[in-house]
């Protein structure tokens, strides 16, 4: 079969390398066109159409700023998906992009997976109709999104969820210490997003908290898209050490984490690191978003507990006394840090057992087959 995969982010693409090795378990003759990043290049050995570090736009004044390298984009995907006949669509989140993508699919008679479902339930839900409409087969990562696409009258497949398969595979290095040249001090990760913009707002807040925690490293995690060069641009004027692909390793070696909304919260919680979950955007931005989203938190790890299981410090909020504040109770006071270690616990029981990528590449190649079936 012929896969023609998109992932538009950094997450995106670690989970797009999975679902690909996946599928080649299960289809000895699997064919990958890619949208993707480094590590889904590495998994297909296909140079991507586009790279992640092109696409990944985020915030409405953001994506307006940025809507001509979208339209090209579209342009491009869309041209080169007619010249590559796929057996199979297979989308990766970033519904904005996507969802353009898989109603011309759909137009085009072109078979529609969807793995990682868009965020339909956080705000403007009546978008389910529309992925009812143009999406084949919807795969989701998280457990509570069966029962609301279910209000919907949509049943979807509950995969489990794609962190725990490479948290599962990942192998600890225990020189990581001396690899990246740290001494014995603890450790207090901070982790600025994957995007741009995201570095930009957020990276000197974090690294003006360091100033305050002298006895400790703050070690950046870097993005895979981005060099250390750029990350010194917005370090306040500190040099901080800065690791790239080694995220995992840098949690499991570290006390704390100042943690950017996104899936790194959660990647922070199912590796049992006390954290404190950040976010600062255009305000303009926030201000629609406040307007239109219908959920109480912005962490994936509230979330799926639906209640304040780590602290959310956003925009006035995400301030240097303030982070220093939480980050001083996950690391000084044992009954704050054992109770998010108690939640993470719960957390950890909603999310069930590795392997959603086999999962989903089994459910996919049964999903063809039954297809292609006169």
């Amino acid at each position: 079969m012929k896969y023609y995969i998109i992932a538009g982010e950094t997450s995106g693409d670690l989970h797009g390398a999975n679902l690909i090795n996946a599928l080649k378990d299960v289809d000895a003759d699997a064919q990958f066109r890619i949208v993707g990043g480094d590590r889904m290049q590495q998994a297909s050995a296909e140079n991507p159409v586009i790279h992640t570090s092109q696409m990944a736009f985020m915030g409405f004044v953001e994506v307006l700023a940025n809507i001509r390298a979208i339209a090209r984009n579209l342009r491009t995907v869309k041209a080169d998906i007619i010249a590559h006949e796929p057996d199979a669509l297979v989308l990766i989140d970033f519904p904005g992009f996507n969802l353009k993508i898989a109603e011309f699919a759909k137009k085009a008679g072109i078979r529609v997976c969807y793995y990682i479902s868009p965020k339909v339930w956080a705000w403007n839900q009546k978008r389910v109709l529309k992925i009812k409409r143009v999406v084949d087969k919807l795969f989701c990562i998280l457990p509570f999104e069966v029962d609301f696409y279910r209000k919907w009258n949509m049943e979807v497949d509950y995969v489990g969820n794609p962190l725990l398969d490479a948290i599962a595979n990942h192998t600890v290095d225990t020189r990581f210490a001396e690899t990246h040249r740290l001494t014995d001090k603890p450790i207090i990760a901070l982790l600025p997003g994957s995007r741009a913009m995201e570095i930009r707002r957020i990276l000197p807040i974090m690294a003006n908290v360091s100033r305050l925690f002298p006895g400790h490293h703050c070690v950046v995690a870097g993005a895979p898209n981005f060099d250390r060069q750029f990350y010194e641009q917005y370090m306040a004027g500190l040099a901080l050490p800065v690791v790239f692909d080694a995220t995992y390793d840098l949690l499991k070696h570290a006390e704390a984490a100042v943690v950017t909304s996104g899936t790194a919260t959660l990647e922070t919680a199912l590796l049992r690191v006390p954290q404190v979950v950040v976010y600062k955007a255009n305000p303009v931005s926030i201000l629609i978003a406040r307007m239109v989203i219908k959920v109480r938190f912005i962490s994936l790890v509230n979330l799926i507990t639906d209640m304040l299981a780590v602290r959310e410090l956003i925009q006035k909020d995400c301030n240097t006394d303030h982070i220093a504040d939480e980050l001083d109770l996950l690391i000084n006071n044992k009954e704050y840090r054992d109770n998010i270690l108690e939640n993470y616990d719960l957390l950890i029981a909603k999310m069930g057992d590795p392997g959603a990528s086999e999962r989903t590449a089994k459910l996919i190649t049964e999903f063809l087959k039954e297809t292609n079936q006169p």
